[in-house]
């Protein structure tokens, strides 16, 4: 199933409904951030996806850091909420959300870098090479509030 993120665009979908998903800000003892480039849009991304029913918050940022690139991670800190009505997801299906992510800080505990079927690249990118990877504008938000370090976790009122 493939996905197109609209974004500040007037003619995209109306959204259907709003799923509970989580991304993973990671960083190594280099200060580099885990990445990886999505299957579904080809975009390079941070770890995350939705939370299954039966599990908690902080279980679904370690299955999916896990499941899209090998590693096993420890949630340990919030960055934000992102929930911008403005940035919908149509997938082929029919299916349209809204943006809603929950964006941790998690650190690194063990594991094998490895791609998956949601992940067909998984790299460290340094801060620095980040312009020039083809990241949503919305991720970027994500990825620039984690390495700024905010005192506060980031929600748009």
């Amino acid at each position: 199933m493939t996905r197109t993120d609209h974004y500040h665009d007037p003619d995209a979908p109306r959204a259907t409904n709003i799923v509970v998903a989580v991304t993973a800000f990671v960083q190594d003892t280099r200060g580099r951030l885990l990445m990886i480039r999505r299957t579904d849009n080809d975009l390079y991304s941070i770890p995350g996806g939705a939370q299954d029913v039966g599990e908690t918050i902080g279980h679904a940022v370690v299955r999916e850091v896990k499941e899209e690139t090998g590693l096993d991670v420890e949630p340990v800190d919030l960055i934000g909420v992102y929930s911008d009505p403005a940035h919908v997801i149509a997938y082929t299906d029919g299916e349209v959300r809204q943006e809603f992510s929950i964006c941790f800080r998690a650190r690194p505990l063990g594991g094998e870098l490895r791609t998956s079927t949601e992940s067909s690249e998984v790299l460290w990118v340094a801060r620095e090479e980040l312009p020039g990877l083809n990241v949503h504008p919305t991720i970027r938000l994500r990825v620039d509030h984690g390495f700024d370090q905010r005192p506060r976790p980031y929600f748009a009122t």
